[in-house]
């Protein structure tokens, strides 16, 4: 059965790469989040980020042109383990002008395409080789606005966001593949619950995955000070009890496995914070005055960054770690990406160059620049 399901996956890929011809083309874009009863804080996460794995670092960016003439492209770029230099890794023939989201696991990594225009479900493609071959995959429904839409746990367990705030799963990452999602919980459902009602839920933004390999969902909620944060043991969903002293309403803008529990970023007002989770309690950091937060990411070991719309790049380290200024991002950067001994990458784009900068003695350096083959027009 799951051998018919893949064949029948791997033709729905063969359709999509007649209908949106070209190396990178794509079928227009379209902006549908997560609905919500209630307006959530005014901070949102973009989807340009950043990821660590076994394999590597990835790094998610739109390039192109104009999101209204569907000329905006969205990339994906890898660093494998030990390597300098990135290369471009899009799994081809598949739209991407709605947006990717990425999970990764051990040993693999998944991307997920968004919907957009004429393309109403989510295509997957997973890499265990660094995006040098994908094996496709499907979720029959729309990811959500959001890059924490997508989570793999350790066993290959996997969880998804969906537009309208169903949290679908599926028990191995070859199910998921073969398209065998089941939901396990709806926005609706879970704002029903009692932490659900303590913490006045009106949207969900990212799922990972907790100690004991318990699934975890986060959001925001229009209680004051309380952030949306739970978990599923044994089919009951429980609070994780992340509360801040704050005045206003809480938004997790990510949610990521760590070494030892989960790391999540904190929109509150105009600031951000970053919490640490040991199964326990949590560890939470100072705020951080942030204002526009255009890209957001997690790097090994707890870490995370922030690139923030007057330009500002923010790191943070382990937990009780405090926020670290680098200096001014380069003109034009999408994303941030982690390097080794603390080292950042700043990936700039400039139409389809993508030029990557370095961060060495504490300036910027230019190390590279990769010229995608975008096909302009291929997506009216």
């Amino acid at each position: 059965m799951i051998r018919g399901l893949a064949r029948a996956i791997r033709g729905i890929w063969v359709v999509l790469a007649v209908t949106c011809a070209g190396l990178i083309a794509g079928c227009g874009s379209q902006q549908a989040g997560v609905t919500s009863t209630t307006s959530p804080p005014a901070v949102t996460a973009p989807l340009s980020t950043s990821l660590v794995t076994a394999q590597g670092t990835w790094a998610i960016a739109v390039m192109g042109g104009s999101a209204a003439s569907h000329n905006n492209f969205w990339q994906l770029f890898v660093r494998p383990a030990g390597a300098s230099r990135w290369s471009l890794v899009t799994p081809e023939g598949v739209a991407d002008n709605g947006g990717l989201v990425a999970a990764g696991a051990s040993t693999s990594l998944v991307v997920g395409f968004r919907p957009s225009q004429n393309l109403t479900y989510s295509p997957l493609a997973t890499s265990t080789d660094t995006g040098k071959n994908w094996t496709p995959g499907l979720l029959d429904a729309g990811l959500a606005d959001t890059p924490g839409a997508l989570a793999i746990g350790p066993s290959g367990r996997s969880l998804a966001v969906l537009q309208d705030g169903t949290i679908s799963t599926a028990p191995t990452a070859s199910a998921a593949a073969a398209g065998q999602w089941t939901p396990l919980t709806t926005r609706n459902a879970l704002a029903a619950s009692a932490p659900g009602r303590s913490c006045e839920l009106v949207g969900v933004n990212a799922v990972s995955f907790g100690p004991g390999n318990n699934p975890m969902v986060a959001g925001s909620c229009a209680r004051p000070g309380v952030a949306g944060v739970f978990t599923d043991i044994g089919g009951t969903w429980r609070s994780a009890g992340l509360a801040l002293a704050e005045k206003g309403p809480v938004q997790v803008l990510g949610l990521a496995g760590a070494a030892d529990g989960n790391m999540a970023l904190l929109a509150a007002g105009t600031s951000v914070r970053a919490a640490w989770w040991n199964g326990t309690r949590w560890t939470v950091s100072d705020p951080l005055a942030a204002g526009t937060v255009r890209a957001l990411g997690f790097g090994a070991g707890g870490s995370a960054w922030l690139l923030l719309g007057d330009g500002r790049a923010e790191t943070i380290g382990g937990a009780g770690g405090s926020w670290q200024a680098l200096p001014p991002a380069p003109p034009g950067t999408a994303t941030l990406a982690q390097g080794t001994g603390g080292a950042y990458d700043a990936l700039a784009v400039s139409g389809s160059k993508l030029t990557v900068w370095r961060l060495a003695r504490s300036a910027w350096a230019k190390v590279q620049l990769i010229t995608v083959p975008i096909e302009y027009g291929s997506s009216g």
